[in-house]
């Protein structure tokens, strides 16, 4: 029976979830650690690196991000660079939000006002300090929407890594989908798991922006 097959089903879908929610987050992290200094690249004024990270984003952000992850998985082995699925995964969707979130910090820092920055030099303020102390703080307020939206689309995303046999939460649905025959009743349970990955998360990034706007003022 159909509810009967719903409930067995739930179990493997929500332990799967663990591995989506995982690779998210690390890829995350990871693509934050590359994307400030892809975004002060873009932003300086020695044009080998602003093209460098011009290049970098260009092509993240304009080709498939499943292009991306079979380059990694099927590609790179031509040239002797063997990975796991797991690694695939973890490369292609850390360069690849890497760019987008780049983008988003470049887009904050540019909107912090410039009469601030130059009042903060004129007061003997170092350029470190500016950018630690003005720059930052006012720029995750403003990047914070927009992040909150690469969030969401990089849970969604991790359903790619299915396609190179991850078993994350999508990889295990095509497979109780192709044990069951039942892919309605299977993929309606794992959409209803990344909708409420995703509520969650939007619920989670507008109280960080209330608290943000709360501590800045």
């Amino acid at each position: 029976m159909i509810p009967d097959l719903i409930v067995e089903s739930l179990a493997p879908l929500l332990k799967s979830s663990v591995l989506t929610i995982h690779l998210t987050c690390l890829t995350l992290a990871i693509g934050a650690c590359l994307a400030l200094p892809l975004a002060l690249g873009r932003l300086s004024r020695n044009r080998w690196i602003a093209g460098f990270c011009f290049v970098y984003v260009y092509y993240f952000r304009g080709t498939p991000l499943l292009v991306q992850i079979f380059l990694i998985y099927y590609g790179l082995p031509q040239i002797g660079l063997t990975f796991s699925a797991y690694v695939s995964a973890l490369l292609s969707l850390s360069l690849n939000t890497a760019a987008y979130t780049a983008e988003i910090i470049r887009g904050g820092i540019q909107a912090v006002p410039a009469g601030e920055i130059e009042s903060a030099s004129a007061m003997g303020m170092k350029r470190r300090q500016v950018l630690y102390r003005i720059i930052l703080p006012q720029m995750v307020g403003f990047a914070l929407p927009a992040y909150g939206n690469e969030i969401i689309l990089q849970i969604k995303a991790t359903s790619l890594a299915s396609t190179i046999t991850l078993m994350d939460l999508t990889g295990m649905a095509r497979t109780l989908a192709a044990d069951t025959y039942a892919p309605l009743e299977i993929f309606s349970v794992a959409g209803v798991i990344y909708l409420v990955m995703v509520f969650s998360t939007s619920k989670c990034v507008t109280w960080m922006e209330k608290r943000w706007t709360v501590y800045r003022s």
